[in-house]
């Protein structure tokens, strides 16, 4: 079912509430960046709330392969990669990267096992539909794309993905690029619980107040329903019929600059 929460503009949201919070969970594809591109602002606008003190923290589908390079050389505090799979963080004391799976190694063996099976009858029965470019860099999931390098396909054959994971048995979630199917009990939401308690010491379900989401599509809908001042970048507005959550709050930028918008609207509520 649904949710129908009003989302309302990010400027509604009152001063205190923004003074407050201590940490920034975010999507990266259409959030962070924009059209596939990381530009200087965006960047800039992470680098400018983690100098500020907050945690900062990217929650995305993109691969392991991805998220190594953003654990490394972004400034954040640790990345969850495709939909909840692991986590990274460079400890920078022991100058080391360091990856912390859901899943053992002899259950992402037989999911990826099973994913094949999928992904052969995928491209079978969704003739428009391709794997993702990004698909040789994953450790858990797969990637199939629906308007990052392929034609858009229409939203009809988009559903149809997703009944084809589903009918294996597999969990799929919608981004604004790619459909993504695993097997495993996980999402973005319950390995961002895992991982802020177990890396970061904090216990969200007594203090998610104190801490923002920014997303944009179907497959953040979890985290919009946990986070009582979740943000969406304008775009969100897009798939505001598919989301089984809607977040609180919208930027009047879309994609990287409603990122931008969200940062510097926590930054001048602490100043």
């Amino acid at each position: 079912m649904l949710e129908v929460r009003p989302m309302e503009p990010l400027e509604n949201c009152p001063r205190e509430t923004l003074a407050a919070v201590r940490g920034v969970l975010t999507d990266i594809d259409d959030t962070v960046s924009s059209d596939g591109t990381l530009t200087a602002e965006a960047y800039g606008a992470l680098q400018a709330l983690k100098r500020a003190g907050l945690l900062v923290v990217p929650v995305t589908g993109r691969p392991a392969g991805w998220c190594d390079h953003i654990a490394r050389f972004w400034p954040v505090d640790a990345v969850v990669g495709e939909n909840g799979a692991f986590w990274m963080w460079h400890d920078r004391r022991q100058k080391r990267l360091r990856t912390r799976f859901i899943q053992s190694e002899a259950e992402r063996a037989e999911g990826r096992r099973r994913l094949d099976l999928v992904r052969a009858e995928m491209l079978q029965e969704v003739p428009g539909a391709g794997i993702a470019s990004d698909q040789p860099y994953r450790l858990a999931d797969l990637a199939v794309d629906f308007c990052e390098d392929v034609p858009p396909l229409p939203s009809a054959e988009v559903r149809r993905i997703v009944a084809i994971f589903e009918r294996h048995g597999a969990h799929a979630k919608v981004s604004s690029i790619h459909v993504n199917g695993w097997f495993g009990d996980y999402d973005k939401l319950t390995t961002s619980l895992t991982m802020m308690q177990e890396l970061f010491g904090i216990d969200l379900a007594a203090d998610k107040a104190a801490y923002v989401f920014s997303g944009d599509s179907p497959n953040d809908a979890p985290m919009f329903g946990y986070f009582p001042n979740a943000v969406g970048v304008a775009n969100v507005v897009d798939f505001a019929d598919l989301l089984e959550h809607r977040p609180r709050w919208v930027t009047s930028g879309r994609s990287g600059a409603g990122f931008v918008e969200l940062a510097k609207a926590l930054l001048a509520a602490r100043a």
